[in-house]
């Protein structure tokens, strides 16, 4: 490697950046099961490099704190790349890294590294960039006719919230870089995605999740990622409480909500500080609040209003509504074939005309 050492000494998180983990033997450390539906496809997921010239208050990698640095050459994370897909290891590659130099020399050899794995191994499954917040235009453009997946990092909700936690970044400026990407995007296989950093900045949920909405709604981000944050030795977060992994659940549940099922911030559950309740999923609680919403009969609910029980998703609305289209749905065992979680659903729907038993099998 550029610098450093070999890579199974690495002890700092390649993933994410954030925080340390136990290390294992190379190369399981950088292979990640990345979900695809029903399937787990793993994924190397790596930093080109650790170096970084940026102070982010959490991150292992900021600037000024004494860690051992590592760097890739291009041709050799492409060659790192080649070996562990060669051997059925991994399925795609996530390519992130710190800020090294610049913005711009950065994504330049990313850039080169996927260009490699693209065009010299002649890879052409599942690439996820990560963009640099100030890159130039040009190296944006690129990312997005190279990359399956193209995402910069928002981390906080806002411009005084991420001044809390990352001083020298600019939030209107990566807000930019996603509307720009979405712009420069011309493929429909391209995506695009963020991330944020749960409790670094004492947000509430309310403020991520109304972010959350705007970012499908106006630039159709496929996904917001969150991580719960975890304080790192020798670093000005460091005697932060971490953020409970629960609260990062409740955020994806929620997120999903607003992306997949119809739902708008304004509708979710929150407490007087604007928090999702821990004990319980955000459906399940927004159910709760609307008696008046239920019970609704399975055999002719629209498919928007099947989606709001709780038990229900998108998959199980659609076998519902295949099987009603051919028989009346009058038993557990018809709910149960259709992927429903009948206990979670049955005391929001009748069963032709009669209330579910709350008895029925999982």
């Amino acid at each position: 490697m550029g610098k450093g050492s070999a890579a199974p000494q690495l002890k700092l998180d390649a993933l994410c950046g954030i925080g340390f983990r136990e290390v294992e033997p190379f190369p399981k450390q950088w292979i990640y099961p990345s979900k695809a539906g029903s399937r787990v496809v793993p994924i190397f997921k790596v930093l080109m490099s650790n170096v970084c010239e940026n102070n982010c208050l959490y991150c292992a990698s900021r600037a000024g704190r004494s860690f051992r640095e590592y760097s890739f050459a291009p041709e050799e994370l492409a060659a790192t790349f080649a070996m562990l897909y060669e051997k059925g290891l991994v399925k795609g590659i996530f390519l992130s890294s710190g800020i090294e130099q610049s913005p711009n020399k950065t994504m330049e050899r990313m850039l080169k590294a996927i260009e490699f794995i693209r065009f010299k191994q002649g890879f052409g499954g599942y690439v996820h960039l990560k963009l640099m917040p100030g890159a130039e235009r040009g190296y944006i453009e690129r990312a997005c006719q190279l990359a399956t997946r193209v995402s910069v990092n928002l981390e906080a909700p806002g411009q005084d919230r991420l001044k809390r936690i990352s001083p020298e970044k600019d939030f209107d400026s990566i807000l930019g870089m996603i509307k720009e990407t979405d712009r420069l995007i011309k493929d429909k296989k391209v995506s695009q995605t963020s991330q944020f950093v749960l409790g670094a900045a004492d947000e509430s949920d309310r403020e991520i999740l109304e972010l959350c909405e705007g970012l499908h709604r106006e630039y159709k981000l496929k996904r917001c990622y969150f991580e719960a944050f975890r304080p790192v030795p020798r670093t000005p977060l460091e005697e932060k409480p971490a953020t409970p992994k629960r609260r990062e659940s409740r955020i994806y549940q929620a997120d999903m909500l607003l992306r997949d099922y119809g739902f708008s911030a304004e509708e979710l559950i929150f407490d007087n500080k604007g928090n999702l309740a821990l004990d319980k999923d955000p459906k399940l609680l927004w159910a709760l609040s609307h008696p008046e919403k239920f019970p609704i009969e399975i055999n002719n609910a629209p498919r928007g209003e099947l989606r709001r029980v709780p038990g229900i998703g998108n998959f199980t609305a659609s076998k519902i509504i295949e099987m009603r289209a051919r028989e009346k749905i009058r038993g557990p065992s018809q709910l149960k074939f259709c992927g429903m979680r009948v206990s979670k659903a049955s005391p929001f729907i009748l069963l032709d005309g009669k209330k579910a038993s709350p008895q029925l099998p999982l």
